[in-house]
C-alpha cells in the first residue's frame, strides 16, 4: 500500500474553500486505498472559537482518525490587512511543520504540499529529500502575484525574492495540481516546465452533496452571498449594492467572514433587506444557499484575479443557483460557456443591480441554468471522478 503525506495549514472541520479542497483529497485518496496522513494545524480560521460548536466536527470517520491527523498548536493566530501579522503567522506554521518531519520516522511514497502560503511549499521541499519521496505541490493561488492583487504590500525587492523562490519550488516538484486552468500558463512560462508536469484537480462536490439538493421558490426574491469577505473579494461593491436592493424588494443573505467581515457589516447594519448568517458547516451552508433564486460572487479588478475559479461558483452550482458573477478572465468564462449565470467584469452597481433583475424575471431561464449546473458539476467539478487523475498519476 502506498503511503501520502499530505501538508497543509488548513483543514478539517475549519470552513473555506482551502480546508474543504484538503478533506476531500484526504478522504478520496482514502477510498482509493491509499496509506493517507495529514500535518495540519489546529482549526482557527476564521477564530478558533467557533470549533467549540460540535457541529462543525460533522464527519465521523475523520473524528476517529487520531493517529493519522497530526496537529499543531499556534500562537500566532490574527488574520488581518497587516501582512507582517499574516507572514509570521506563517513562518510559524512552516516551522513546527519542519519540526514534525524532523521527528517523524515513517516513510511516504508522496508528499502531497498545498499552497499559499509559499512557506509551507518549502516544507513540502524539505520532506521531499528527507524522506526521498516523489513531490506534489497544489497550487490554489498564484503567490506572491495575489499578494500584488490585494494591493497591501508593495516592496518590490521582497516580492522578487518570492517569485524567485515561486520558481524554485515549480521546478523541484515532481508534479503540480493546480484548482483553475487559469493559472497553467502563467507556471509553464515562469518555470518553463513542459505542459505535461500539471494537473488539473478542480475544486469540488461529491454526489451525496449534490443529491440532497432539493430547491424552492421564493415568494419574495432572494440572492446570496457565501464565502469570504477578503481582500481579493469587492466588499465596497457589495456595500453600494444593499440600498439598490433594498428599494427593488430584494433580500440579500450573507454568510461571511474574512477581514473586510466586520467593516461591511457595520456599514449594512441598517437595511432590513440583510440577513447577515454567522459561519456555518458545509452541509447547512449548502441547505440555505438552495433557498435563495440568485448566489453572488465579486472579485476585485485585478489581473492576478482572472486566473482564479472562486470557490463559490462551485458551491452555487452545486445546489442548482443560478449565478451573477462580478468577475472576469477564467471564471467569468466558465459561466458563460455553461451558461450558468450572467458574468461582468463592471463594477457599476446599478450594472450589477440590472443583470441580477434580469435573471430574477426570467423564471424558466434560471431554471435552465439550475439544471445545467448539475450537469457541469457532475462532469467536471466531481471528486469521485477528478480524484482518478492523481491515481492515476500516482500508480
Amino acid at each position: 500500500m502506498k503511503r501520502v503525506l499530505i501538508i497543509s495549514q488548513h483543514f478539517y472541520p475549519e470552513i473555506g474553500s482551502h480546508a474543504n479542497r484538503i478533506k476531500h483529497l484526504y478522504m478520496q485518496l482514502k477510498k482509493e486505498n491509499y496509506d493517507v496522513k495529514i500535518f495540519t494545524s489546529e482549526p482557527s480560521y476564521p477564530n478558533k472559537k467557533i470549533y467549540e460548536d460540535e457541529e462543525f466536527w460533522d464527519e465521523e470517520s475523520l473524528n476517529c482518525e487520531k493517529d493519522n491527523i497530526v496537529r499543531i498548536g499556534i500562537n500566532n493566530r490574527k488574520y488581518s490587512n497587516s501582512i507582517l501579522n499574516r507572514l509570521f503567522y506563517y513562518l510559524e506554521v512552516a516551522l513546527k511543520f519542519l519540526f514534525l518531519i524532523i521527528k517523524d520516522k515513517q516513510r511516504y511514497d508522496y508528499i502531497f504540499v498545498t499552497s499559499p502560503p509559499i512557506f509551507t511549499g518549502f516544507v513540502g521541499l524539505f520532506a521531499k529529500y528527507r524522506y526521498n519521496s516523489k513531490f506534489i505541490l497544489d497550487i490554489r493561488d498564484l503567490w506572491p502575484e495575489s499578494l500584488k492583487g490585494v494591493g497591501v504590500f508593495n516592496y518590490p525587492l521582497i516580492l522578487n525574492l518570492f517569485g524567485a523562490l515561486e520558481k524554485i519550488l515549480y521546478k523541484k516538484s515532481d508534479k503540480i495540481v493546480i484548482n483553475s486552468l487559469g493559472f497553467e500558463e502563467y507556471i509553464q512560462k515562469k518555470a518553463k516546465i513542459s505542459k505535461s508536469k500539471i494537473l488539473f484537480i478542480p475544486n469540488g462536490a461529491v454526489k451525496e452533496e449534490i443529491a440532497s439538493i432539493n430547491r424552492q421558490e421564493n415568494k419574495t426574491p432572494k440572492i446570496i452571498y457565501a464565502g469570504n469577505l477578503g481582500l481579493a473579494q469587492n466588499t465596497e461593491l457589495i456595500n453600494k449594492l444593499v440600498p439598490l436592493l433594498e428599494q427593488q424588494g430584494i433580500n440579500l443573505t450573507i454568510i461571511g467572514y474574512g477581514v473586510n467581515k466586520n467593516e461591511l457589516f457595520k456599514s449594512i447594519k441598517q437595511y432590513r433587506n440583510v440577513t447577515i448568517i454567522k459561519p456555518l458547516t458545509r452541509k447547512e451552508c449548502f441547505k440555505i444557499i438552495t433557498e435563495h433564486d440568485l448566489g453572488l460572487v465579486t472579485l476585485k479588478d485585478k489581473e492576478v484575479f482572472k486566473t482564479v475559479l472562486p470557490g463559490k461558483i462551485i458551491d452555487y452550482m452545486t445546489c442548482g443557483v443560478p449565478i451573477v458573477g462580478v468577475i472576469d478572465g477564467y471564471a467569468k468564462e466558465i459561466v458563460e460557456k455553461e451558461r450558468v449565470g450572467i458574468a461582468s467584469n463592471t463594477d457599476d452597481p446599478q450594472e450589477i443591480l440590472f443583470l441580477i433583475k434580469k435573471l430574477l424575471d426570467d423564471k424558466k431561464l434560471r431554471k435552465e441554468m439550475s439544471q445545467r449546473e448539475h450537469h457541469v458539476i457532475l462532469r467536471d467539478f466531481n471528486w469521485d471522478a477528478n480524484i482518478k487523475k492523481l491515481v492515476e498519476y500516482m500508480n
